[in-house]
């Protein structure tokens, strides 16, 4: 078993039951082909229940500076994490999220770009339209629902995919992109609330 199927199974082991996480439209994610998984972030455990809950094994960027850590750094290697530099536009980070989505993986981004406070929908940045119009991959939008409160319900909610095609129509420029595929998200996050 490798290090990320292990983590995941680690990790599953203990959240589930913690947060009772119940999973909607797992079956909405494709099983073959590039994906983007985009959701919104309430907090640092986003990425482990976005990656315990959904089908596919998930390529999640994260910040730079976590990869200086040379415990974490390995860790986060181990578990298919890259690092970006917030901030900036980082090519290197663009480059490597092009090329997983050219080898049929999975990407998972939260297009907030940072936790949300409130636990509200913040303003995108232009990353989430960058690599929707930039691949051929499914865009699927992500709500997590709840506030990881111990043995109080949290949902994950995966919706179905966003055709592209009529936004690279329309020319819409990457934060255009984002915008749309955030509005997904806040549709999915009103219907399944609480």
């Amino acid at each position: 078993m490798n290090l990320y199927k292990f983590a995941k199974s680690v990790v599953a082991l203990i959240l589930f039951p913690l947060y009772r996480i119940h999973v909607i439209g797992k079956e909405n994610v494709p099983s073959k082909g590039p994906v983007i998984i985009c959701s919104n972030h309430i907090s640092n455990l986003d990425p482990p229940v976005v990656g315990m809950t959904s089908p596919r094994d998930i390529h999640f960027m994260a910040k730079g500076e976590l990869f200086e850590k040379p415990f974490l750094g390995k860790l986060l290697i181990g578990i298919q994490a890259f690092p970006v530099r917030r901030g900036l536009a980082d090519r290197n980070a663009l480059r490597r999220g092009l090329e997983i989505l050219k080898d049929g993986e999975t990407l998972g981004l939260f297009p907030e770009g940072t936790r949300s406070k409130t636990g509200e929908l913040g303003k995108p940045l232009a990353g989430a339209g960058f690599f929707a119009l930039r691949s051929k991959a499914a865009i699927i939008p992500c709500a997590i629902i709840g506030s990881y409160k111990p043995f109080k319900k949290t949902k994950v909610v995966y919706g179905k995919p966003i055709s592209m095609d009529s936004y690279r129509e329309a020319k819409l420029t990457a934060q255009e992109t984002a915008d749309a595929i955030m509005h997904e998200i806040k549709l999915l996050k009103e219907k399944h609330q609480f």
